[in-house]
């Protein structure tokens, strides 16, 4: 056992040290300057079933105080429960930016539901209104009423090509607060946000809840249709613009969060479980590898401290024990962002066998032939 604490101990130091400081909740908005022009902006909300949500997160879309011309436009992609009719009628209520609501039909085959209905969104855009930016943004996002001014001028300021804001989840139950923080933690550690923004590096990642683009570089990168068949969109959006010699840049919110809730253990095994697998890419030997690294990095740390504690050998607790430390360490600052305890700390390593879980949970339905399922469609491998 001394020889697995002393592996963990050294992964978390080069963790801590070598993966980007991917632990620090620092990287935010750039800081940005007013345009002499504000530019055309085209707000692409692809929804399906989204009822429950949208009183919250369509108004704060609508009611953007955004110095240029902008626009919404909602896809209501083969809805059961009258979201397109109730967005017609907060549109109608509220005011705000004009707001289009169309539907683009059951997708073609190859297409995920989501980006056939951002295909249409793009497509209504360019020939309403020919914008210079997309804000792409999930229908249980709820946007500050500065945010999409910021995010422009945060664009234009640093000539980026794509500007994501992960959004602050939401956290109210218990399976919330043990679970969501530990995601976005786990997020960032695949990719480093500093690695992301870094223009020489290879690491792309977007957060699909919130992605300005310029509509240049999506038509350069060839977005949406590069990016057709993938489930993990925004990832997948990222690398192609990246690719495409775009500038990107991803951090944290502030003024931007998800409405929608997680009350049960259920719903949060279903959101991650449903795409962990594609994660992986659907190949086996990345699975083993993810388990066991998992279970070196989380879980050896706290076997380690009470088998040596048990059995009477200091030097396996206290290796156990420093990786511990080390771990709950680079865990608090996100535990802050997210106004959680630092004493939830420690229950990192229980959540992180629940994430363990849940990517073989993925991997088993996927074999099944229900991987990647979501609101009634199941994707498999491209």
């Amino acid at each position: 056992m001394e020889w697995i604490g002393t592996g963990s101990l050294l992964a978390w130091v080069w963790l801590l040290l070598g993966q980007g400081f991917f632990w620090r909740t620092d990287v935010r908005l750039p800081g940005h300057r007013d345009p002499g022009r504000w530019p055309s902006v085209a707000v692409v909300v692809p929804a399906r079933d989204e009822a429950v949500v949208l009183p919250k997160s369509l108004p704060s879309l609508l009611g953007q105080k955004y110095p240029g011309r902008a626009e919404v436009f909602l896809i209501d992609d083969g809805s059961t429960d009258g979201t397109g009719a109730l967005a017609r009628r907060l549109a109608d209520e509220r005011g705000g930016l004009p707001l289009t609501v169309a539907s683009p039909g059951e997708p073609e085959p190859g297409w995920t539901g989501k980006l056939w209905a951002v295909r249409h969104g793009v497509a209504l855009a360019r020939e309403r209104t020919a914008p210079e930016y997309l804000l792409l943004t999930d229908a249980d996002i709820a946007h500050g009423p500065e945010s999409l001014r910021e995010l422009v001028a945060a664009a234009r300021s640093a000539d980026l090509d794509l500007v994501s804001q992960m959004a602050r989840l939401r956290v109210v139950t218990p399976w919330e607060r043990l679970l969501v923080p530990a995601f976005v933690y786990c997020f960032a550690k695949l990719y480093p946000f500093r690695w992301v923004n870094r223009p020489g590096a290879r690491t792309a990642a977007a957060a699909g809840g919130c992605v300005l683009l310029r509509r240049e570089a999506a038509e350069r990168a060839g977005v949406p249709e590069a990016i057709r068949h993938a489930v993990i969109d925004d990832v997948a959006l990222a690398r192609v613009v990246k690719r495409s010699g775009g500038r990107i840049w991803l951090g944290l919110a502030d003024g931007v969060d998800s409405v929608r809730p997680y009350p049960r253990l259920v719903e949060l095994w279903r959101m991650v479980s449903r795409s962990a697998y594609a994660q992986l890419r659907h190949r086996p030997p990345l699975l083993l590898g993810t388990v066991l690294g998992l279970a070196l990095v989380y879980l050896v740390p706290p076997a380690a401290l009470v088998s040596g504690l048990a059995g009477g050998s200091p030097v396996t607790a206290a290796l156990g024990g420093a990786a511990w430390a080390v771990m709950c360490g680079t865990y608090l600052p996100m535990l802050r962002y997210y106004g959680q305890p630092w004493w939830s700390a420690p229950l990192l390593p229980f959540t992180a066998l629940l994430y363990l879980l849940m990517t073989v949970d993925s991997a088993v339905q996927h074999y099944r032939g229900r991987g990647a399922a979501w609101k009634g469609r199941t994707y498999g491998a491209p």
